[in-house]
Formats: C-alpha cells, structure tokens, sequence
C-alpha cells in the first residue's frame, strides 16, 4: 500500500482536530444548559402553603406528615405577588388565577418553586368556586367584575384550552341587593346545584348578606335554569372553596353544605351556622335535617367542615369571647375543632388541640383512619397533628418551624 501524501494526512488531521473542537463545544453547552435549566422536582405526596408576619407566601412539600421540621426560609424562596393561597392542588401540579387579573395559570415544581407552565386567559372574571367534572376536565365558577352575574369556564387542564364557557343562568340580585356570592357548585349527573346568597351595597364598611340560601338547578352542559329554592332556615351557603372547604357528598350520594353567617364571611350573626342536606335521591334541600351547630354545645359560627368518612366530619368553629372584631378575627387564636355525628346531628367531642389562629384555611386531610389538622398554635408552635379515626389518639406530627407564622394550605398533591 502506497503512504498517503503529506496534504492528505495534513488536512485529515484538521478535520479530526475540528470535530474534535465541535463536541467538546457541544459538551460544554449541553452541560451549562442542563446545570442552569430547574429540573422538574419529583412530585412528593403533600403540599403545604404557608404564611409569615411580613405577609410573604411559601409553598412546601413533603412525603411525611408524622415527624420532622421544615423551616421554609431553607428550602424554597417566598412566592411572587401574582400567587395567592388560593390554589387548586391536583395530580403534582397548582392552578390559580393570578391576583388581581384575569390569567388563570398551570403550575409545577421545579427547584423546590412553583414554576408556570401554561396560562389561560379569562375574561371579566373573579373565581369563586371550584369542581372537577373528569381527570382533565375543571369546572370554574365565578362573577364578573361586577360580581352581579355568574360565569363558568370549562377547562381541559391537561391542554390547558378552554372547552366551553358563559354564563350560569342563576337568578341576579334584584331590589336592594347589587352582589353575590357563589358557595357551591353539585353536579349530579347531567344537573348542576348552585348554592349561592346575594349582598346590598357596602356601607360604612359594612359588608352584609340577605337572609336567604338560594340553590338553583341547571342543565348540564347547557347551563340553563331548571329550578330554584330559596331556604331562609340560614344564608351564605358553603364559600370560595380555594381558599376552604365546606361541602362533601357522603358514600351514600348525599351532599351536604354548611351556611357561613358568621363575622368573617356571611356577617349575619343572627343567623346559625348549620349543615343542610341534598339527599341522593332528592333535588332540594332536605326540610327534615338543619343540623344547628350555633345552638348546639358549640355555640358559636364556624368556617370549615370536612368529611372523615363513616358519617363522621369535623368542623372549624370561631370562640367569640376570645376575638374582640374582624380587625384581629385571624390573629388571634380562638379556633377550635369538633368531631360531628353529621348523620344524628350530634357534636362528638371537642378534639383536644390548640387554640388555632387564621379566619378561613384548608387544614384538614383525611388519609384513611388517619386526620391530619395544621394547628397554628400561640403556645405549641406550628404543627400538622395527627388524629387516629379508631382510637381517637391526638399526636403531634410535623412542625413547620423558621419563619412560618400561618400554615393556610394542607393539599394532597399526589394520591
């Protein structure tokens, strides 16, 4: 074989020393891309928005609610302005309208900060209610701007589009009353339950509500009326359940929904703080069962219920002798947790906790025979505290120390 000519070895050996230079070029940005681009985190079981004195917002995950400390200064940045604790927690990802506008934005995990994947935008459009219709499907429900007229937006969350949106054919305020509010939405097949109040203007500062529970009836899709009741045994019926809960439908197809007249929300003192039934096989509230929690041994409004199974919920009820007014409702802790008997309407017991502090919050989660409560407590600290369905045990579980002032926000974010 004849040696290859010099010109040929000389540029053969450039072409390798120009690859050669390529990909180490290539190595060189494929490795500060992946050092600086956030990975996506492994989502962990639970979720948990938290508050502190200065008004910033974090959010944590943890697989573990039994033990441990998370200090949230240490392991995730305080949010931005744009998200608030009103969240919707689903399957490893957080939706929420951003504050103060009409974007409503897909969230995940990366570098323990929440980080926005997808964004839609509304249009005239405040949320008050929540409800998933399909694994992909939400169901938004909310008022304009005006908060005179309901809306709806139909959403696949997987695509992020929007499906179909409108207007909820409810009845408008009418009269003396120019607002309202939206507590729950039931869908029952192809009906939906709209369970609603209205307000007159706010004067003085003093915000109201009629003395009525309104419960419109509508087709699904469609969205047009079918029916109205209207139930003056108590007003404010459930509330913004992104920001809390209280309404659950039992094994058994019945839904229950409870009235929040209090200071806080409803601000008709007058009027008791109770649970209403929808029952299965029935389109209007049960005229035989008003469980009156204000007449009962708790004496008092509350905010919260959720369902533990068994018949069984537990309440969140204010303590007006410990609060002198709205202006320190959420500073002070006066709150306190009662088992219920929801279908005998009987209170079980106080659960031996804390005093809890924070007007609304989403702080309870049920895991089998297990209840995990996130307690704000002046003298005990921040903890979840873990309540045994069977032995009726209280332990102490996991304290959410550093800067951590309120634990808002208890979700599952993986089932």
């Amino acid at each position: 074989m004849l040696p290859m000519p010099l010109p040929l070895i000389s540029m053969k050996t450039n072409i390798i020393k120009c690859l050669s230079f390529f990909f180490i070029l290539l190595f060189i940005s494929w490795f500060f891309a992946c050092k600086h681009t956030p990975s996506v985190d492994q989502p962990k079981k639970y979720s948990m928005h938290l508050l502190d004195m200065e008004g910033k917002e974090y959010i944590v995950t943890t697989d573990d609610l039994d033990k441990g400390l998370i200090k949230p200064e240490n392991v995730t940045e305080a949010l931005p302005d744009t998200i608030s604790r009103n969240m919707i927690v689903k399957d490893g990802h957080y939706y929420s309208l951003q504050r103060k506008s009409d974007i409503f934005t897909k969230y995940t995990l990366k570098d323990n900060q929440l980080f926005a994947v997808a964004h839609l935008q509304l249009q005239d459009y405040n949320e008050e209610n929540f409800l998933w219709v399909g694994k992909d499907t939400l169901l938004l429900s909310g008022l304009n701007n005006l908060s005179n007229t309901a809306k709806y937006y139909l959403v696949n969350t997987k695509e992020m589009k929007v499906l179909a949106k409108g207007s909820l054919d409810v009845q408008k305020p009418q009269g003396k009353f120019i607002s309202m509010s939206i507590g729950f939405v039931q869908k029952r097949q192809d009906t939906l339950f709209v369970g609603y109040t209205v307000h007159p203007p706010i004067q003085g500062g003093n915000y109201t509500s009629s003395d009525t529970t309104y419960i419109s009836q509508l087709t699904y899709p469609e969205m047009k009326s079918i029916g109205l009741q209207k139930d003056i045994r108590s007003t404010y019926p459930a509330g913004i359940n992104t920001v809390q809960h209280n309404e659950f439908t039992n094994e058994q197809g019945d839904f229950y929904f409870m009235s929040c007249p209090g200071i806080a929300m409803g601000n008709r003192t007058d009027l008791p703080t109770a649970i209403f039934r929808i029952k299965a096989n029935s389109s209007v509230t049960d005229p035989n069962y008003f469980f009156n929690l204000s007449s009962s041994v708790i004496s008092n409004h509350a905010y919260g219920l959720w369902y533990v199974g068994g018949g069984k919920a537990i309440i969140r009820s204010e303590r007006k002798d410990l609060y002198k007014g709205l202006s320190d409702h959420y500073s002070t802790p006066h709150f306190e947790f009662y088992l219920l008997d929801i279908i005998n309407q009987k209170v079980i017991k106080k659960l031996d906790l804390p005093l809890d502090k924070g007007t609304r919050k989403e702080c309870v989660l049920v895991n089998g025979d297990s209840v995990y409560i996130a307690v704000n407590s002046a003298t005990d600290g921040n903890f979840i505290w873990k309540y045994n369905l069977k032995n009726g045990k209280l332990t102490k579980g996991l304290q959410l120390g550093g800067v951590s002032a309120f634990i808002v926000r208890l979700d599952r974010l993986l089932n």
